[in-house]
């Protein structure tokens, strides 16, 4: 699914929206202080619990900080909110992706590939974000936008049959994902960070976003459900593509999926009162 499905719905949907409107400077400001500041707070706790280097904390600070935005987090502002709110959505994907993958995979190269200097650290870093179906997607999709280029009917048709799959496969994706996996160790380290992914996120977002938009809106709304999500299984994969923290990453992406059923629940009912 991430090679066809989603991909194909984010640059259809940014293919035919104008790049106005997708891109939000407050939103990236807003939600990237969030994003950012729960980082920062990741990688602290765990250098204080499990007094891991800098690897590990990183790592860590992945799991805490970035969110299912991508396979669940669309489908999720879809239902919730309607077509409108794709464009939000998706500018969350990036900032998400941009921050908590280069910055965390940088510092991990620091202490995993020490001695290629920080030059070949940082191009091996945005190389990975770049590869990433889901960033590449977006940007395709904002620049055909941007180029004014129009869509051919047949291929429009396809676009939006396939991309209709995504929140039904993005759903089956996670639950194969998970149905795969086990708790062993690492649980007080998983624990803490999905304490702070599912909680302390979203206060910040609360506390931070007010500064940048308003809540009230569709990108507000966005802002904060994506910042609620549980962990994404991206920190799952980097764990174990570095051989460090596998365990601890692994529980974290358990846990907060399983504990995200009442608190995502919860802060949906919230926003559609308010």
């Amino acid at each position: 699914m991430s090679y066809f499905a989603l991909p194909v719905l984010f640059f259809g949907t940014l293919a035919r929206t104008p790049v106005a409107a997708v891109l939000d400077p407050p939103l990236i400001l807003g939600f990237g202080a969030a994003v950012v500041a729960t980082f920062a707070l990741g990688m602290v706790v765990t250098r204080l619990v499990g007094k891991g280097g800098l690897a590990a904390m990183s790592l860590q600070a992945i799991a805490a900080s970035w969110g299912n935005v991508g396979y669940m987090g669309v489908p999720l502002c879809i239902a919730a909110f309607g077509e409108q709110s794709l464009p939000p959505a998706m500018l969350t994907v990036i900032v998400t992706a941009v921050l908590s993958m280069v910055f965390g995979v940088m510092l991990i190269e620091l202490e995993v590939a020490a001695g290629r200097g920080p030059v070949r650290t940082f191009l091996r870093a945005a190389f990975n974000v770049a590869r990433n179906p889901l960033p590449l997607s977006i940007a395709l999709g904002m620049l055909y936008s941007g180029l004014g280029l129009p869509m051919p009917v047949p291929v429009e048709k396809w676009i939006d049959l396939l991309g209709a799959a995504a929140a039904p496969c993005a759903l089956f994706a996670i639950g194969l994902f998970l149905s795969d996996k086990s708790v062993k160790s690492g649980l007080v380290e998983a624990g803490l960070m999905t304490v702070i992914k599912l909680l302390v996120q979203p206060l910040l977002a609360l506390l931070i976003l007010p500064f940048f938009l308003d809540l009230g809106s569709i990108a507000g709304k966005v802002a904060l459900l994506m910042a609620a999500l549980p962990t994404a299984a991206n920190a799952f994969v980097l764990a174990r593509q570095f051989d460090i923290s596998v365990e601890q990453n692994t529980a974290t992406v358990l846990l907060s999926t399983g504990f995200s059923v009442v608190t995502v629940s919860a802060l949906l009912v919230w926003l559609r009162v308010s």
